[in-house]
């Protein structure tokens, strides 16, 4: 849905008054690259961020082929039983060739999309790090001015760089397979020593492996230093398929901001993530600046032809660029 015909006040308006429509809208808006619309979002934003911070921001990643979506739905269908309002982002992988995306979620989620209480988001990856999309962090903005009072990242899958998720959501949830310890193998340590809870799904195929698996995650968060929140990481067993421990995990996700809230943890940990948000912005908009400039871009191209006739190596080619742009 193209936003040329709705100006921000209009988007805005629709989204206090809890449309999902609007909603849409005002995510298109804010995922748009047009200039035009980058002025309109800007101001979209500021209108409803007096109305933002309302919610429980819940991040699940986990390994391909986990089973991310369906305990999505599980878990959201779980949410929207008890009388919450569920916003899910769901950030699909871009191509690297044709730069597309799937954007399936909804089909995968097919009950939950359904649900009158509950609205799905999926978004392109596009070239962003992080396993998020760019917007996401405003998205959540919008949805919680919506008044969505759960907001689910559901994130593209464990990679070295997804890690950023970690910093727009209260709680990080990390999904996981039953094995014998093969998952330690397979993942990354920051991301385990990021997640605020583990939960084995498929754990009904095989409990004894499940458990097994449960005792090597938790002998090896033991060996991690304190989390900052000073929580204590569960390790818990379930099947999203057989909807088995999935309110065990809504009950985990009320104590862990219980807690927090408690200790001031959790108030203090959102203002240091907007600090974070800030100097990335500010990389952004940097590196955004660089590569405009028509002179940057004819120093690029000259740099590239010397690379690529091996005239000089790639370090002095960088210091060079950059040697010129000190002394402009």
């Amino acid at each position: 849905m193209r936003n040329k015909n709705y100006n921000q006040e209009t988007i805005s308006e629709g989204i206090r008054a809890g449309d999902n429509k609007w909603l849409s809208r005002g995510i298109t808006l804010i995922e748009s690259q047009l200039e035009s619309d980058k002025t309109k979002s800007s101001a979209l934003i500021e209108s409803l961020l007096p109305l933002s911070g309302n919610s429980i921001r819940i991040g699940i990643t986990g390994v391909p082929g986990v089973g991310k979506s369906t305990f999505v739905e599980a878990f959201g269908s779980q949410l929207t039983s008890l009388g919450k309002k569920l916003a899910v982002l769901s950030i699909d992988p871009s191509s690297s060739i044709s730069k597309g995306s799937i954007l399936g979620d909804k089909t995968r989620m097919a009950q939950l999309s359904m649900d009158s209480r509950a609205f799905i988001r999926p978004s392109p990856a596009g070239n962003s790090w992080g396993g998020v999309a760019t917007s996401t962090r405003e998205s959540i903005i919008l949805c919680e001015a919506a008044g969505h009072d759960v907001i689910i990242v559901e994130t593209v899958g464990v990679g070295q760089s997804e890690t950023l998720v970690k910093d727009m959501v209260d709680f990080f949830l990390l999904l996981m397979l039953p094995g014998s310890g093969d998952e330690l193998q397979g993942i990354k340590r920051g991301i385990m020593e990021m997640a605020d809870a583990i939960f084995i799904n498929k754990s009904d195929g095989n409990m004894e492996r499940a458990k097994r698996a449960r005792k090597d995650f938790q002998n090896a968060l033991h060996l991690f230093p304190p989390a900052a929140s000073d929580w204590t990481v569960p390790v818990e067993l379930g099947s999203s398929l057989e909807k088995e421990g999935v309110d065990q995990m809504w009950k985990i996700c009320q104590e862990f901001k219980a807690q927090t809230t408690e200790s001031g943890w959790f108030e203090q940990n959102r203002k240091l993530q907007q600090i974070k948000w800030f100097h990335q912005l500010i990389s952004q908009r940097l590196e955004a600046d660089f590569y405009t400039s028509a002179s940057t871009k004819a120093k690029i191209k000259k740099a590239e032809d010397s690379i690529f006739t091996t005239q000089v190596s790639v370090r002095n080619a960088v210091d060079s660029l950059f040697t010129c742009q000190n002394q402009r």
